[in-house]
């Protein structure tokens, strides 16, 4: 995580707070209303706009995707103190999980690659030999590219020996695997959410935190406030993110509001088991691969942008699935709220009826610092259902495949594991090509993980890479393999 990515992360997560502070005050709407004036008071000192008017116009629309609305619909003549009116007697989350603050938005200079004063007159023109499209002319002593005839590939610059020649890109775009978010006609970001898969690439990859989730909170707090029964189903991944033991989650959950609390890593243990038989019958009916992956970001790849690998996918459901499909026959009249390392997953929510809300890592962390909960203080309490070590690690890269092989009930060695370790504009192009070809050089099990590194490495995770990844492994071998006592 870098620190631009630092500070605009910190940019949101204050405005949660003040957000869900607003909510458990005497006047929601008022207070609401007063949160961009609240955070740039008048001849406050700004540090990233040139003014504190348009900050205070940058803090309000981050407000209102706190609020779960879409910054594109916004009027600018309703107030946030309407907004969270209508917030309040909203019944459905809005279908489409990203938003842009064109405020906030630097309308970048559009992708290109050009040559610079470096440029050497090389006898030997490495460049104009690399490039396959002809864009590359000697003109007057010097390298020039035609635009018209240019791809952006990027062959030139990695040819060039004096580094003279340079890609910029535009941080989103650049980041989209799919090409769902480019400028408009006024030079602005925009979703087409038609090719978009929530994969969450552009948030992070924005430097000025433009692209924006469109949060629950407010939805999951007044149903606690109301008195419902309220579920939580927590993500693998979580026990990566906190600030404590995993035992005590359980009861800083609970001190929220929460009813109970259930591990989705228990419906990774049926997935492991399903996916495991699916995968075998598949084998013995002579199919070359299977592709197995509880990553939403995927599921919604193959939906909008890859239907030819569709034969190819595991019939099973996603761990959440299974873990709500428990929940609901447990507690039919529960509301029931999936904490996500990831903004993927609330396509997945929304196309569930077992499942009724999602919060994800950094929203929960903004709910523990406003009701001031001190989670490394809590009470340790033990789970119900003892998930197994691969359910606990399907979290990370890998884990979705070992867990198959640890269920695996066939012929030893048959499950040769292929891990798509990240979602790409190569990755998706491999993936199509095992489509095409039927078949798949380097193995017959291809896992694939939407975030290099899998889910603890979700675009709305608290920590980083290297200590989620430990404290997942180390609470892994808390559990019993489900290979244990296999022939």
């Amino acid at each position: 995580m870098n620190n631009s990515e630092l500070e605009t992360k910190r940019l949101k997560r204050e405005v949660l707070i003040r957000l869900i502070k607003a909510f458990l005050s005497e006047d929601f709407p008022e207070n609401t209303r007063l949160i961009p004036y609240e955070m740039r008071p008048k001849y406050s000192e700004v540090p990233f706009r040139c003014c504190v008017y348009k900050e205070r116009g940058i803090l309000r629309a981050r407000t209102l995707a706190g609020l779960g609305f879409s910054i594109e619909d916004d009027d600018e003549k309703t107030t946030l103190a309407t907004y969270a009116k209508k917030a309040l007697e909203r019944q459905r989350p809005d279908p489409n999980p990203l938003t842009v603050v064109e405020s906030a938005c630097h309308s970048c200079q559009a992708a290109r690659v050009y040559v610079t004063d470096l440029c050497q007159n090389c006898v030997a023109r490495p460049c104009m030999n690399s490039c396959r499209f002809g864009a590359i002319s000697h003109v007057n002593g010097r390298s020039v590219i035609d635009p018209e005839k240019c791809k952006k590939c990027g062959m030139c610059v990695a040819s060039c020996p004096y580094g003279a020649i340079i890609k910029t890109v535009v941080p989103c775009e650049n980041a989209c695997p799919v090409g769902a978010i480019a400028k408009d006609e006024h030079g602005f970001a925009r979703i087409d959410t038609d090719k978009c898969i929530s994969c969450g690439k552009c948030v992070s990859a924005c430097p000025f935190g433009a692209v924006h989730a469109k949060s629950q909170v407010i939805d999951v707090l007044r149903k606690i406030k109301e008195g419902r029964e309220v579920i939580a189903l927590i993500a693998p991944a979580l026990m990566g993110h906190i600030p404590c033991k995993p035992e005590q989650i359980q009861d800083a959950l609970l001190k929220i509001g929460f009813s109970k609390v259930y591990e989705v890593a228990q419906g990774a243990d049926i997935t492991a088991t399903t996916e495991a038989k699916d995968f075998k019958e598949r084998l013995e009916n002579g199919a070359p691969f299977m592709t197995t992956s509880c990553c939403a970001g995927y599921n919604e790849l193959v939906k909008k942008h890859l239907p030819e690998i569709k034969p190819y996918v595991s019939d099973a459901h996603t761990p959440l699935y299974y873990t709500a499909e428990i929940v609901k026959k447990e507690h039919p009249d529960a509301v029931t709220v999936f904490i996500s390392p990831c903004f993927a997953k609330r396509r997945e929510v929304l196309d569930n009826p077992n499942v009724n809300h999602l919060i994800n890592f950094e929203e929960l962390g903004a709910t523990l610092i406003a009701l001031g909960i001190e989670i490394d203080t809590c009470e340790e309490k033990e789970f119900e259902y003892k998930s197994s070590k691969e359910a606990r690690e399907f979290a990370l890269t890998g884990g979705v495949a070992n867990s198959v092989v640890a269920a695996w009930q066939g012929e030893p060695g048959a499950v040769k594991p292929v891990i798509v370790n990240g979602l790409d504009k190569t990755s998706i192009r491999d993936l199509r090509l095992y489509a095409k070809t039927g078949q798949c050089q380097a193995g017959n099990l291809i896992e694939v993980m939407c975030c290099p590194g899998g889910c603890i490495a979700g675009n709305a995770c608290l920590g980083t890479l290297k200590d989620a990844f430990k404290k997942v492994k180390d609470y892994g071998e808390q559990g019993q393999s489900l290979g244990k006592g296999k022939e």
